[in-house]
């Protein structure tokens, strides 16, 4: 099979004609994220994002366009010259090379994903032949395209990723390691100018093709590792989903970063304060590892460059045998024979070993270019799920620290607060009792906190609507318990603080 790329050339008049008319083809098909979850269901539809394909073949078994396009693009089976027609302009797709002809049948030379932007936008991730997604049987590629060059389409991590970034208008945006090029689409949206770098080569030419096939404006594609390709360029966004994973060796370009150890992540961390504008973001995912004898919190706050406010969230954490074997899963190393998966199995425990790691976490870490002589640094766990997206939980996140730093207690105290949207109050206790044994206060939206409170502490964060001053809140509750009220005022403001800290009062000014 062949192994060369489609072309989308952004300068050439005719190609992007070419482009545009394989776009409208496929949005006449309905071979949208829409159209396929109609087509196929539900189950099928699910099945297929985890690389199933078995029930997506049995729904595509018609003849009409749409069945066609998936037929093609997503299951990477042949179709018959005619049914193609019927689907496409094949002139055009096998002059750019999306169709490979063979005989009397057509065979995809990538794979096309419909994708659903944020705002409703019908996109398409374009990736290398059996790379959309990993399953349970690990990428599998197909062709003759060495593995260590494949490109993968888009996947949870890429998702997560897309729903943390804060998407405000920005001048220039950065994408350091684009692979199929779905964070650069993203940022397409909102920065007037988007560069986007990898190591492959061919991850930079599938990237292209992703932007022009979307209707997106074409970026600044260089190639190179980390911020080598950038110089000392600065930017107002970095996002990125680098090859984060901590491996003996860089076998795979796509995951694999080929540093010892969490240093590329440490180092892609520590490295971008000096390529952000002031108030700017770096936004990427990361693995680290927990190390024998040092605390994960004190580690992770030491990449942590000075100037910046960071947010780090630790979303999970495996042991090192759970991790070696999700990532030789991942490389097909399952079906290597016996010796060689035992040999591999062997070289990351030795790997483990040699940096005393003894788990490894995963999850987002969030820069800002504050300046602060006096940064916030948070780092936290938080395995529990969230409504994505979280790009304004983010700038709020930020916004309360600053308001938490700049406001000493007396100043909490005549402040005004209103109870966060979406918070909801939940009594657990015995049945039957009087009182309950605590109070949880809940949200329902963003990151979906949860965190006990005293009587007090229900019964201020109820009252707050904007209207009182926290002080006088205080003295009421005060009257109503029998509590002096210079001694509730002394031990309350903690409280308070806290939930700001987490998102449930929200600081208001006198009168709104």
């Amino acid at each position: 099979m062949s192994t060369h790329l489609p072309t989308a050339d952004a300068q050439d008049p005719e190609s992007s004609a070419r482009t545009a008319r394989l776009r409208e083809a496929l949005l006449a098909a309905d071979f949208t994220a829409d159209g396929l979850l109609e087509l196929l269901g539900a189950p099928a539809y699910a099945a297929l994002a985890r690389s199933e394909t078995v029930p997506a073949v049995r729904a595509t078994r018609g003849d009409g366009p749409l069945e066609t396009l998936v037929r093609l693009f997503l299951l990477q089976r042949p179709v018959a010259l005619p049914r193609a027609r019927a689907a496409l302009p094949v002139a055009d797709c096998l002059a750019d090379g999306w169709l490979v002809q063979e005989g009397d049948e057509l065979r995809a030379s990538v794979d096309v994903r419909p994708y659903g932007g944020p705002e409703g936008q019908d996109w398409w991730i374009v990736s290398d032949l059996g790379c959309a997604v990993g399953g349970a049987g690990g990428i599998r590629g197909d062709g003759d395209v060495d593995r260590s060059e494949l490109v993968l389409g888009v996947g949870g991590a890429s998702t997560t990723l897309a729903g943390l970034t804060v998407r405000r208008p920005v001048a220039t945006a950065l994408d350091l390691g684009t692979g199929s090029g779905i964070q650069a689409l993203h940022a397409a949206q909102h920065a007037t100018r988007v560069t986007a770098t990898d190591l492959n080569p061919r991850a930079l030419r599938i990237a292209a093709l992703t932007l022009a096939l979307s209707g997106a404006a074409p970026a600044d594609l260089r190639e190179g590792s980390l911020f080598e390709p950038v110089g000392q360029e600065t930017y107002d966004l970095i996002v990125s989903n680098p090859p984060f994973v901590i491996s003996p060796g860089a076998r795979l370009t796509y995951r694999d970063g080929g540093m010892g150890g969490d240093d590329l992540c440490r180092t892609l961390v520590q490295q971008s304060a000096a390529r952000l504008n002031d108030g700017g973001y770096c936004q990427l995912l990361a693995n680290w590892q927990h190390v024998a004898g040092e605390e994960w919190h004190d580690r992770l706050r030491s990449w942590v460059p000075r100037g910046c406010d960071a947010w780090i969230v630790q979303r999970e954490v495996q042991d090192v045998t759970q991790y070696a074997e999700l990532w030789l899963r991942d490389a097909g190393d399952h079906r290597a024979g016996d010796e060689t998966y035992t040999a591999r199995y062997d070289a990351w425990l030795d790997e483990f070993e040699a940096h005393k790691t003894k788990a490894v976490g995963f999850g987002w870490i969030t820069l800002r270019k504050s300046g602060s002589h006096t940064p916030s640094i948070t780092v936290e766990e938080w395995p529990h799920p969230v409504e994505q997206p979280l790009g304004e939980s983010v700038v709020a996140h930020f916004a309360r620290q600053d308001y938490l730093q700049a406001t000493d207690d007396a100043a909490l105290l005549a402040a005004h607060f209103r109870l966060a949207d979406g918070v909801v109050q939940e009594q657990v206790g015995l049945p039957g009792s009087e009182d309950p044994e605590h109070v949880v206060l809940r949200q329902n939206r963003g990151m979906r906190r949860a965190t006990k409170v005293d009587t007090v502490g229900a019964g201020f964060a109820g009252v707050c609507d904007g209207s009182l001053s926290a002080g006088r809140i205080l003295d009421a509750i005060a009257q109503l318990v029998g509590e002096d009220p210079v001694l509730l005022r002394d031990r309350t403001p903690a409280s308070i603080r806290t939930l700001v800290e987490q998102g449930f009062l929200e600081p208001v000014a006198a009168g709104d």
